[in-house]
């Protein structure tokens, strides 16, 4: 622990650096390619920061939020594009807070991505009933050696679910008690999507989708429009899907320190193309013909959830990783049980 703590002070302080230089220097480049060149060393540094760790969390999280994330919001602000640009008048704690944590500020868009359809159900979970729903599920998986495989796998899939819903939900709450900013909520209840469109666009992970859609999707449906006119957006739609992969791949190598498999790449790149499928099929029916949400849901989810056992856990089933992860959840719950129970006697 004292060793992790010492790793974190590291790290904390090699990120207030960047961002200070990043604030304050880079920020009074000219935006273009030369602000891009000067971003390059914070880059790179961002990259190698989750190796500093040894816990698994702490990689993952520093992976996900510095590494990928934070690169990628860099990378806007190289061009004053994003929630870096200049026209967001961004104070120092407001530009850390927005490079380094998952939030979207809430806007008034036209189209709003986390808008989801009209005729879809609600069922809504909030925080609290997630981070009991997920300690559940960490319990349960002491018994997993009386279940199937398929089902240690769908259990799985419910808990990453839960997991970045519940870390992305607590840094959410923490930027709006801080900073007072109304934030788009993380997710949208994946689980009751009824297309591909509506589970990845709409619905999951709502921070890295916006995030892609500036990055990737924007700029290659733009520079594929005059060659490709209306079917612009489905080479845009993969090469999103294919970035992802490639940050999950990077993800998943801090984790693990495993070289590549590129199974993780491919479940995303299976997912942009059946995504791109979908889109001409809806586009040559133009919308006259649509399967109810009571059929379209559980395929929508089905097929999701399939892919997912077959190409995106199997990397991190074989490293351990799944298991370590647990336990350090074990961990966690733990501590903060013990913390809670000291608490309660000393009310009482």
């Amino acid at each position: 622990m004292e060793v992790e703590i010492k790793n974190l002070t590291r790290v904390s302080l090699s990120l207030l650096a960047s961002l200070i230089y990043c604030h304050f220097i880079s920020s009074r480049i000219p935006k273009g390619k030369i602000r891009l060149v000067s971003l390059l060393p914070v880059f790179y540094l961002f990259i190698t920061l989750p190796i500093c760790f040894a816990s698994l969390f702490p990689k993952a999280i520093t992976s996900l939020f510095v590494s990928w994330l934070a690169n990628f919001k860099l990378a806007l602000f190289a061009f004053d594009h994003g929630p870096l640009s200049s026209d967001q008048s961004n104070s120092l704690l407001q530009f850390i807070s927005k490079t380094l944590l998952p939030v979207k500020i809430k806007q008034n868009e036209k189209h709003p991505p986390s808008q989801p359809p009209q005729n879809s159900p609600k069922l809504p979970l909030n925080l609290p009933a997630k981070v009991l729903l997920f300690t559940v599920l960490v319990g349960v998986n002491d018994y997993k050696s009386s279940f199937h495989e398929k089902w240690i796998l769908g259990l799985y899939c419910c808990m990453v679910y839960l997991l970045v819903d519940i870390i992305f939900g607590i840094f959410n709450a923490t930027v709006h008690a801080i900073l007072r900013m109304e934030l788009e909520p993380p997710s949208n209840e994946p689980y009751l999507s009824t297309s591909l469109q509506d589970f990845w666009g709409r619905r999951w992970n709502l921070m890295v989708t916006n995030l892609l859609r500036h990055t990737v999707y924007n700029p290659v449906r733009s520079s594929l429009g005059s060659l490709l006119g209306q079917w612009a957006p489905l080479p845009a739609v993969v090469a999103s899907f294919l970035v992802s992969g490639l940050m999950h791949e990077l993800l998943f190598y801090h984790v693990t320190r495993a070289s590549p498999s590129w199974e993780v790449t491919l479940f995303f790149v299976l997912q942009g193309a059946c995504l791109v499928v979908e889109l001409a099929v809806k586009r040559w029916f133009g919308g006259r013909w649509q399967l109810h949400w009571a059929i379209s849901g559980p395929l929508t989810v089905g097929f999701v959830v399939m892919t997912a056992m077959w190409l995106f856990f199997p990397p991190l089933i074989r490293s351990g990783a799944d298991e370590r992860a647990i336990d350090e959840c074990k961990m966690f719950l733990n501590l903060v049980k013990g913390e809670g129970l000291k608490w309660i006697r000393k009310l009482i």
